[in-house]
């Protein structure tokens, strides 16, 4: 008897062991925080003009002059000097166009009374669309927006917020273009603050033609004086927010773990919907070390390019192509079309650079988003957790044969407030995670939804005076890391002095976990 309390103790152990881990019993530590404004390291270049780089300037970037009058133009100790004593308008070419891309001009310094900013135009210049800040004595006047077909003026108006101060122009110039709009920042010695924003609304530069055929130059409207520039530049960036995180997986759910990185699909921020765009990117598990990798598309055979957010990307193995879903909220731009959850499907792997993917409807139209879906071989069956607004977004279970088409609901509306719904594995068995506005990350049983408990964090990503509605993004790691989990969420903080209805958080939050 003596020896068998012993036993009994390396028994019960063994059990304890082999005792499924269960989600809310997960302890999750803050390990870091970062919110990437602009991030030069979070950029894909598209084209560049560096004064000291030329060599040929007239081959390089050809100057078109508008006016009777030409300003001079000269590359003097690394700086593209533009001047003038009377009035000239001079665009100078420097790169092709994307409407998603953001286009920088760094300014070194500004004399005299004139306007400075970027046009966008085919060859021919036979239409032309301007965005340009005027300024007088160094100081910002206003904010304007120019479109031009044919010599035929169709708007000419100011786009600019902010303008109760006047504002040194020294410094970047940031154009924030998104497709169906755009924000233009001054950045000096602190963070970029917005000076203009504008809605398209007599051109859509998402149409295919436009970035088959524009091009970019800097505009430089002078009526006396000059412009010294470091730099011009176009390039795919990450915005000055980041949210709707969401591991990128396998047809079965399971994350994809690819040259020890992790992989995410990103929102990446301009203002409210439909001003974002869908990024991509990866990150190393063990530390913090986000990598942009790339920009995506959505192409519906209309002829126009369309950043839809919010998406599931998975390779499916078995048919070895790129597919997801995605939440149309291009819509917001066309008040004839319907929000709606889109099937996309690529052959060429998206996660790098500038992708298009095909999309489609498959039938589940109205207030829905944030979906995940996998395919269940137990069941056999495909399944899409996602949020429907029922008094509010509640996470709901659908149920297909078919990855992209007849699908019905199976489970919920849950009772709480539902966002960023996602499905992973811990221990061998699928949970499903949600966030919500009352500061809990709800956990729930897969697939009928019964409620299993809530996620512990040391640090949550919100305070008393932010929302919570953040997108969990649990991964449960495989055998051989230093902690068995690991969460990526966002803050709701939004971007400062943006005028009207926006969506522009937020920081990125880090949390690995362990088991009690």
């Amino acid at each position: 008897m003596t020896f068998l309390f012993p036993l009994v103790l390396i028994l019960w152990g063994s059990v304890q062991a082999q005792r499924p881990p269960v989600p809310d019993q997960i302890n999750f530590v803050r390990q870091g925080v970062r919110r990437y404004i602009f991030d030069d390291t979070h950029t894909i270049p598209l084209a560049a003009l560096n004064p000291k780089e030329i060599i040929g300037m007239s081959a390089m970037y050809p100057i078109t002059h508008y006016l009777k009058s030409h300003a001079q133009t000269e590359v003097h100790q690394h700086q593209l000097i533009v001047r003038s004593d009377t009035e000239t308008q001079t665009a100078i070419w420097f790169g092709g166009f994307n409407p998603f891309a953001t286009y920088t001009i760094d300014l070194a310094s500004c004399e005299g009374t004139g306007a400075i900013g970027f046009e966008f135009s085919d060859a021919a210049k036979a239409e032309r669309y301007v965005v340009t800040v005027a300024y007088q004595q160094g100081h910002i006047t206003d904010v304007y927006q120019k479109l031009m077909r044919d010599d035929e003026v169709i708007i000419n108006e100011s786009i600019a917020i902010n303008t109760e101060t006047e504002a040194t122009l020294q410094g970047k110039l940031i154009l924030q273009m998104l497709g169906s709009g755009l924000t233009l920042y001054r950045q000096h010695n602190g963070l970029p603050l917005p000076i203009g924003q504008a809605d398209f609304t007599h051109i859509d530069l998402r149409k295919k033609q436009y970035l088959h055929t524009f091009q970019s130059s800097l505009h430089v409207h002078i009526k006396s004086g000059a412009v010294r520039i470091n730099n011009v530049s176009s390039a795919l960036g990450s915005g000055m927010g980041l949210a709707d995180i969401r591991a990128i997986t396998y047809e079965d759910g399971m994350p994809l773990l690819d040259q020890g990185r992790l992989w995410y699909t990103m929102t990446i921020r301009g203002r409210a919907l439909p001003h974002q765009v869908q990024g991509v990117f990866s990150m190393d598990p063990t530390v913090f070390d986000l990598r942009f990798e790339g920009v995506i598309l959505f192409d519906r055979q209309d002829g126009i390019l369309r950043n839809e957010v919010a998406s599931h990307l998975f390779y499916d193995r078995r048919d070895s192509v790129w597919r997801g879903i995605t939440t149309g909220f291009s819509a917001y731009a066309n008040k004839q079309e319907q929000k709606q959850l889109l099937a996309v499907a690529s052959a060429k792997d998206p996660r790098f650079g500038f992708s298009v993917m095909q999309a489609a409807p498959f039938g589940i139209v109205g207030d829905i988003e944030d979906p995940h879906i996998l395919y269940d071989a137990t069941a056999k069956k495909w399944r899409i957790l996602t949020c429907e607004n029922n008094d509010g977004y509640k996470a709901i279970m659908l149920e297909s044969d078919t990855w992209n088409k007849d699908y019905r609901r199976i489970a919920g509306p849950v009772a709480h407030n539902s966002t960023g719904t996602s499905i992973q594995r811990i221990g061998g068995k699928r949970y499903c995670f949600s966030g919500s506005q009352e500061r809990k990350i709800f956990i729930y049983s897969y697939p009928d939804l019964q409620e299993a408990g809530t996620l512990k964090m040391d640090l949550p990503p919100w305070d008393e005076t932010s929302g919570a509605r953040v997108w969990p993004n649990v991964v449960e790691l495989p055998d051989g890391y230093p902690f068995r989990y690991v969460a990526l969420m966002m803050d709701r903080f939004n971007y400062p002095e943006l005028e009207g209805p926006n969506w522009t958080y937020g920081a990125l939050y880090l949390y690995h976990g362990y088991d009690e």
